[in-house]
């Protein structure tokens, strides 16, 4: 990912969005470890320099590392947060399920649930780090954690929630929220997704 920035910020690749899945593992930004903040016992753990407290890693989960370059008015560390805040809404607008931003935290909630995490690290205004959506993570394990500062309880993940199938009836995994974000990425991002690259690393 750092390797993509730098690539970015150097015009050696365009405009390029990660999606994957980590095997659990908690996240651990700057402001978690200045504040002390303990992830408790059972949990594999890993610093990181990205913004925000700890967040969840797993299965059931989708990451999205946006590597973009935002230009001119878009240059506002706020401001993207927001924009990608819209992005992930709009997304699960498509599937049916609604989405919105709480002033509690940072992300996207449903449902009174807080289902998807933003934190981002920008070089020359190229961002890296990103969102991470809980889908059908394993029961407990993301509620359990005090993420980023919330009590433990209110990060959740949209099965959790009892939205497991679309509004076509379609099951809402990793796949069917890609398609959506790709779906929404022209309006939401102002780019427009064109080469699907699968890779295995």
């Amino acid at each position: 990912m750092r390797d993509l920035q730098i690539a970015r910020i150097a015009d050696e690749i365009p405009d390029t969005i990660l999606f994957t899945e980590h095997p659990e593992v908690v996240t651990v930004g700057p402001k978690a470890r200045r504040d002390g903040v303990i992830v408790p016992p059972g949990y594999d753990t890993l610093d990181v320099d990205r913004g925000g407290g700890i967040t969840y890693h797993g299965p059931g989960q989708l990451v999205v590392y946006p590597i973009i370059r935002w230009e001119g008015d878009e240059q506002s560390v706020p401001g993207v947060i927001d924009r990608l805040e819209q992005w992930m809404i709009a997304a699960l607008q498509d599937i049916g399920v609604d989405g919105y931003h709480d002033d509690r935290m940072q992300g996207v909630w449903v449902d009174g649930g807080k289902v998807c995490s933003i934190g981002l690290s920008f070089l020359k205004w190229v961002s890296r780090h990103g969102l991470a959506i809980n889908i059908d993570t394993e029961s407990g394990r993301v509620e359990a954690l005090d993420g980023c500062g919330l009590e433990s309880g209110l990060t959740t993940s949209l099965h959790a929630l009892g939205h497991s199938l679309d509004i076509d009836g379609l099951l809402i995994d990793r796949s069917r929220v890609e398609q959506a974000l790709i779906k929404t990425a022209i309006t939401a991002l102002g780019r427009t997704p064109l080469h699907p690259i699968d890779f295995e690393t």
